[in-house]
């Protein structure tokens, strides 16, 4: 099965770590159940059984991987997707192929929705809106691309004697978790639990994932960043800060580091994870934005979350708390 797997992934250009074995596995170790399920050589899903107070559901993240221009392939898919969720007595299937938003990939949602119960998701699924750099760049180009305040506090974080330093022992986890907890109340956000911060550490270490410390001169812990790596792709995926990164370029410091790493490791892209929708106020990821988008790159908007509707009187009680929760998180 995993051989026929990666094969799969490799035949498709968009697949990063959310269709693969390692996020299989992350998500094993916290407890949940997997579906994962091929057609032939080159069309895939990997489903994940996730249990919410309001009931059950499937997530399909960055999924499932096929032909979208093969309307019976993609019928005999979402037919198989959609059997396996009743099996497991979901409400609804949630999922977010990597397919950027286009009037072509809006259309293949359209003739999804002839034959199933589908609907927009309320809410997002893994960073559909995003920066993604081009490694294959080079270091001056990529430095050039960057607005110019960015490329100052580059240089900034030089001159002020920051090291980055890269720790992915289960201590500087623990230290990460505790730094992250407190981002998380500064700026009003859930973080994941140190249960999912080692099943990931197990899953994806050694090859595919790295944790950044950057510290001031004094040795004083300013910023983190967790990245996570598959084939060509490597994503941003999460981050903390101390109250120290308000004066000082840490997280800049740390991407800077983080970028040239990747390059040498041979990754073709750098996903930053998450920004705010395009022409939408006041939305909770507005700063990280301004952020990310310093570094250049390309803005990617991928077509949203859907959801297939499988007990329509539960999921809309499912539906009305995620859009009151949406809003309240300014998301």
């Amino acid at each position: 099965m995993t051989e026929t797997w990666n094969k799969i992934l490799e035949q498709h250009p968009e697949a990063n770590f959310l269709q693969s074995p390692l996020w299989a596995e992350a998500n094993r170790l916290e407890g949940h159940k997997l579906i994962v399920r091929t057609f032939g050589d080159d069309a895939m899903f990997l489903g994940i059984v996730k249990d919410a107070r309001r009931g059950r559901y499937l997530e399909i993240p960055g999924g499932p991987l096929l032909n979208w221009d093969d309307q019976k392939l993609v019928k005999t898919v979402f037919e198989t997707i959609i059997a396996e969720a009743k099996k497991e007595k979901c409400v609804f299937v949630r999922f977010r192929p990597q397919l950027e938003k286009s009037q072509a990939t809006e259309q293949y949602i359209e003739n999804l929705k002839k034959s199933f119960d589908l609907r927009p998701a309320p809410m997002h699924l893994h960073a559909q809106n995003t920066v993604i750099l081009d490694l294959t760049k080079t270091e001056d180009e990529l430095l050039m691309s960057m607005r110019r305040q960015t490329r100052y506090e580059v240089r900034r974080g030089e001159k002020l004697g920051l090291k980055v330093l890269e720790d992915a022992s289960e201590a500087a986890f623990d230290d990460f978790h505790k730094v992250q907890a407190e981002t998380a109340k500064r700026q009003n956000f859930i973080p994941p639990s140190k249960k999912e911060l080692l099943a990931e550490r197990t899953a994806f270490m050694p090859d595919h994932l790295k944790l950044y410390k950057v510290v001031d001169a004094e040795n004083r812990p300013v910023a983190y960043g967790l990245i996570l790596t598959y084939g060509n792709e490597a994503e941003y995926f999460e981050a903390a800060s101390t109250d120290l990164n308000r004066k000082l370029p840490g997280s800049t410091a740390l991407l800077w580091q983080a970028i040239k790493d990747l390059k040498s490791q041979g990754l073709k892209r750098f996903n930053l994870w998450g920004i705010a929708p395009p022409g939408v106020e006041h939305h909770r990821y507005s700063g990280v934005t301004t952020f990310k988008t310093g570094f250049g790159g390309e803005i990617v908007e991928f077509i949203p979350a859907q959801d297939i509707v499988i007990s329509k009187l539960k999921y809309k009680l499912d539906e009305l708390v995620e859009t009151a929760r949406k809003k309240k998180r300014n998301l």
